[in-house]
């Protein structure tokens, strides 16, 4: 068998890559290295693994005897209104068509990582995978509208894909945008964290380790055409993670509150009882271990630089 494995300098991508060759696993990396945060971290992310620089908008897309495809590649960020629409849309939908053509063209499975922004405000709390989408970002309509593309590339073309909807996923390398990532850094260097609406926004936050345990799972048990939400099983607002992390560390973060940024749901809970039933997955990370491996992984970047 062999994978691929795109967006693998990303966060989860660059820990779904080396989880799987720490496995045995003949696996490779795509990544167009973009320029949404700095590309010396997706370097950093990618040092020692076998990532080729390839961009699924324009370049060749060779899946000859790939056995399957991670596709966790696309513009993310909720906050995508205005004149960055067109980048969501070539990054996230029409790369995506581009590899669904390939893959189906190739026999290969496709898991692909859609998002928990589907949903936006959601009509029920837990969210199962059968809730009307509703998404109020236009990162969101762009994740939902690839997931629609499968869907036609399944039926028209024989695409074997399953899709996952990732609910906040957090730990060691989480985006620079990402709020996790500012706020353990800013407790580390001493700085204000500055939190957007009043802080009780909630999430269902997933380890990034659950996160490809449940990835790998769909590859080799997924039934195809399924959706899947992975979730990590605790709802979390913001101020109560602020505690968490102050606890972990021995430390007060200073908070700076600042308005509500447009395209933010309000709450997300997974209903993960389908992925649970079907490939026997559950998250086996507490919140508070994983934000102390976060609060970790922050610190000591912050020690060496």
């Amino acid at each position: 068998m062999r994978y691929v494995v795109t967006g693998a300098a990303g966060f989860i991508g660059s820990h779904l890559l080396r989880s799987l060759l720490e496995q045995g696993v003949d696996a490779v990396g795509w990544d167009a290295f973009t320029d949404y945060y700095d590309p010396r971290i997706k370097e950093e992310n990618a040092s020692g693994l076998p990532v080729e620089r390839l961009d699924l908008g324009s370049d060749d897309l060779d899946l000859e005897g790939v056995t399957g495809v991670f596709h966790l590649a696309g513009q993310p960020g909720v906050r995508s209104f205005g004149d960055v629409f067109p980048v969501y849309v070539e990054r996230n939908v029409l790369a995506s068509r581009r590899l669904f053509e390939a893959a189906a063209a190739a026999g290969a499975r496709v898991v692909l990582a859609s998002s928990s922004s589907i949903y936006g405000d959601a009509e029920t709390y837990p969210t199962s995978e059968d809730a009307t989408p509703l998404p109020i970002s236009p990162y969101g309509i762009t994740k939902l509208a690839s997931e629609h593309l499968a869907h036609a590339y399944r039926k028209e073309f024989g695409l074997d894909v399953v899709t996952l909807r990732y609910f906040t996923i957090y730990g060691p390398r989480q985006r620079p945008d990402m709020a996790f990532t500012k706020m353990t850094t800013a407790l580390a260097e001493g700085r204000p964290f500055e939190i957007f609406g009043d802080g009780a926004q909630s999430r269902t936050f997933t380890y990034v380790d659950d996160t490809v345990g449940a990835t790998v799972a769909a590859m080799e048990r997924g039934r195809g055409g399924a959706t899947y939400n992975v979730g990590g099983g605790a709802e979390v607002s913001m101020l109560e993670a602020i505690e968490v992390l102050e606890r972990v560390a021995g430390r007060t973060l200073e908070v700076v509150r600042l308005p509500r940024r447009e395209g933010d749901a309000r709450r997300t809970a997974a209903d993960t009882s389908r992925i649970a039933d079907d490939l026997g997955w559950a998250p086996s990370t507490f919140f508070e271990e994983g934000i102390a491996a976060q609060w970790r992984w922050a610190a000591d970047r912050v020690a060496a630089a």
